[in-house]
């Protein structure tokens, strides 16, 4: 061994062994942190909820939703079909669209009604590309839309 390797070899040693006490400490400590964190936590007093005084009980929101059956499954190109249906717990006045599916998108055609007293609908579109429309009608905010009809257009 040199005179250079001898000198260097302990203090290499040291290093190490430095970095891996502090190391050592740095994840207790780390641990032990986390797990008083924990403890803190768990000691936390409950929160109570407020107390709401109502002489009537809070009814559940109603859910709505649409149901819808076209006049025709298939009809010839330019044509129209109607589709009529039932929009249940939707306000009377509720602006409802046509949609179908156009690149895997949802879009919105020129086809709108209003839901009429009883929940009724009716609206018509000439379809006029030819192959399979995928259509449902959908409330004008997006939030509620009536499952898929399928109608051919040859």
């Amino acid at each position: 061994m040199t005179e250079r390797e001898t000198t260097t070899m302990p203090a290499t040693n040291r290093r190490r062994c430095v970095r891996a006490l502090a190391a050592g400490a740095l994840s207790a400590a780390l641990v032990s942190a986390g797990s008083a964190a924990a403890l803190a936590a768990d000691s936390a007093p409950p929160v109570r909820p407020s107390v709401t005084h109502s002489t009537t009980p809070m009814k559940p929101m109603a859910t709505a939703s649409i149901t819808v059956k076209a006049n025709h499954t298939s009809v010839k190109a330019r044509e129209s079909v109607t589709l009529a249906g039932h929009a249940k717990d939707a306000k009377t006045g509720t602006k409802l669209v046509l949609q179908h599916m156009h690149n895997g998108k949802w879009t919105t055609l020129h086809a709108n009604t209003t839901v009429k007293k009883g929940g009724v609908f009716k609206l018509t579109e000439k379809l006029r590309t030819k192959g399979t429309e995928h259509l449902r009608v959908s409330t004008s905010d997006g939030k509620t839309h009536s499952p898929t009809v399928t109608v051919k257009v040859h």
